[in-house]
């Protein structure tokens, strides 16, 4: 009898052949990308392009929740400015949003959870800024498809089980900045890993350690490159069940949550998001970063990989937002996707249930 495939929840996304479908099956790019958009490698390196066309004669303003590797890239483009946005259900505080006429403004859809209108409103107030808005934590919802900002990004490889791609197009029908040179090597080196790993998955005899190394190569070859999407990626996008793998990680999200017990002394769950929203896995906020990496390590001991969203270096590049690196340093995003089925959810949930903290109270 063969082994028993490996269990996991969560780490990297494996390549799937179970997700794709033909064309006549509703699957076709029309219903899920806009017909006019450009695709590269990744959504850092469509940012980069967007401001290099924009060419902002102010600052870039970014939320003070938001991935501290991205914001290094986009830095060497444009002056940072920070606004506070957290993700405590209470979208951006706007008086923190000093923004001038030539400056842009990055906005985001945090963990899924925000709404368009507080936005409409506020570009409308503020006609000479440009708002270019990133929806990698659910690149097709509706926010994102009835968007009616100037430039619109999403890293898709966050959701979906691609070896990269940055989707962007303009509501607005602007121009739209194009790919430079060639694949990135990052990509064939991910792709590489995703088929490892689901041979992997599958029971046959290969180590994790090599895809993993392969996964982290692809990521740092990866990151910022301006570059188009691999030729996989475009041929693979029109094909992905998008809806089925959209409505997997809700209803996950939402088995977990049902599944939880009302209050822990280790974690409390963050919640909200209007309606139809596809939340973003589940976050959890600790008492202390102890606590959270207790939790994590506890997590990954029962192949449960929970990553962290997103740390803040005080010493280094940071949002100057202590609120904001407060967060970050207690929050963890427990990984329940399209992947995870019945028993992962359970096992999941008692994994979290069981969990104390040494000391103290969650705040």
């Amino acid at each position: 009898m063969p082994p028993e495939p490996p269990r996991e929840v969560g780490s990297e996304f494996h390549w799937d052949p179970a997700a794709l479908l033909g064309a006549e099956q509703g699957g076709g790019l029309p219903r899920w990308v806009p017909d006019r958009h450009a695709l590269f490698a990744t959504g850092c390196g469509a940012l980069l392009a967007v401001l290099r066309l924009l060419a902002p004669a102010g600052r870039l303003h970014v939320p003070s929740y938001f991935c501290m590797g991205v914001v290094e890239a986009l830095s060497a483009e444009v002056p940072i400015a920070w606004y506070r946005h957290l993700p405590d259900g209470d979208g951006p505080r706007w008086a923190t949003l000093l923004a001038e006429p030539g400056d842009v403004v990055l906005a985001q859809n945090l963990f899924g959870r925000d709404v368009r209108e507080p936005w409409d409103a506020w570009r409308e107030e503020h006609p000479g800024v440009a708002v270019v808005e990133d929806h990698s934590h659910d690149p097709f919802g509706t926010w994102a498809r009835e968007s009616t900002a100037g430039y619109v990004v999403a890293s898709l490889r966050k959701t979906l089980p691609l070896p990269d791609g940055g989707l962007l197009w303009s509501p607005q029908g602007l121009d739209l900045p194009r790919p430079r040179g060639e694949e990135s090597p990052g990509a064939h080196l991910k792709l590489a890993a995703m088929l490892l790993k689901s041979a992997w998955l599958g029971g046959r005899p290969i180590g994790k350690e090599g895809f993993r190394a392969l996964q982290q190569q692809g990521e740092h070859a990866l990151l910022g490159s301006t570059g188009p999407a691999s030729a996989v990626t475009a041929a693979t996008l029109p094909i992905l069940n998008v809806a089925g793998l959209r409505a997997a990680s809700t209803g996950n999200v939402e088995a977990l949550l049902a599944a939880l017990p009302e209050h822990s002394p280790a974690w409390r769950v963050l919640t909200g998001g209007p309606a139809g929203a596809a939340p973003f896995r589940v976050q959890l906020v600790c008492p202390s970063e102890e606590t959270r990496d207790a939790l994590r390590d506890r997590l990954a001991g029962h192949g449960i990989f929970a990553p962290v969203h997103w740390r803040q270096d005080r010493t280094g590049l940071w949002s100057g937002d202590e609120e904001a690196a407060d967060l970050a340093e207690r929050m963890l995003t427990v990984p329940v996707d399209h992947r995870c089925g019945p028993d992962e959810i359970r096992r999941t949930a008692g994994v979290l249930a069981a969990f104390a903290p040494a000391s103290g109270a969650v705040r």
